[in-house]
């Protein structure tokens, strides 16, 4: 799913259900960070980064321990960039040779409706607006879960360029449907805050893309760089 949003210039590596990546051995320094979690975190820790070891080995990258960073980031060896995501019966990595795009954020989730009282906390008024017209038009999708997941892509390839928290107001997204079909579209974040600076120039909005399907909603957000004139 995810590989059908990203660029040719991005490798993606993703898994379903229980697999041989829950179980993929970590290295040491890995083993330190999910020594006292439960087993289903462990288990979530491991399969995501054998999708990005794999992605590695794709890339001609020898494969090493991905550690959490700050504020969870994980931290890709020099010369790349990459996201992880995983939710339940899912995982996936992505990256890309960093001279290929400036930032990258993948997110899949289940497809199905946020819990009761998350949106208000999570979205701007005027975007609670659009997903109601979404939701007249397209009842199917659950419009609500997939902003959540272009506002998680949008933070992940944020904050690689800033060191920075986003707040979920602080981008305002609009959702667009691909012509002809319900399951595919793009986005457009429009950031609040002063942007990243890429390439000299500062940034004011982020582009992406979404799917649904086989249960999930992913979106990808790539943000490429800015060429001199």
């Amino acid at each position: 799913m995810i590989d059908e949003l990203l660029p040719d210039s991005v490798v993606a590596v993703e898994a379903y259900g229980d697999d041989e990546t829950d179980r993929a051995p970590l290295h040491p320094e890995e083993e330190e960070v999910v020594a006292r979690a439960v087993d289903k975190r462990r288990r979530e820790f491991s399969a995501v980064r054998a999708c990005a070891r794999r992605a590695m080995a794709k890339l001609g990258v020898p494969p090493v321990a991905v550690l959490p960073g700050e504020r969870g980031a994980p931290q890709w060896p020099q010369g790349l960039i990459g996201s992880m995501t995983h939710c339940d019966g899912y995982r996936a990595a992505a990256l890309a040779r960093a001279a290929d795009l400036a930032s990258l954020g993948i997110d899949a989730e289940p497809h199905g409706p946020l819990p009761d009282g998350v949106l208000p906390s999570v979205s701007l008024p005027v975007e609670r607006e659009r997903l109601t017209l979404l939701s007249a038009r397209q009842p199917a999708v659950h419009w609500d879960r997939l902003l959540y997941s272009a506002k998680e892509s949008v933070y992940k390839a944020w904050f690689p360029l800033t060191g920075t928290w986003l707040d979920f107001g602080e981008a305002d997204i609009e959702i667009h449907v691909s012509p002809g079909s319900a399951s595919h579209g793009r986005f457009r974040a429009e950031l609040l805050v002063p942007g990243p600076v890429v390439g000299g120039r500062r940034l004011g909005h982020f582009e992406g893309r979404w799917t649904v399907g086989r249960g999930l909603v992913a979106t990808a957000v790539t943000i490429p760089h800015v060429r001199s004139q």
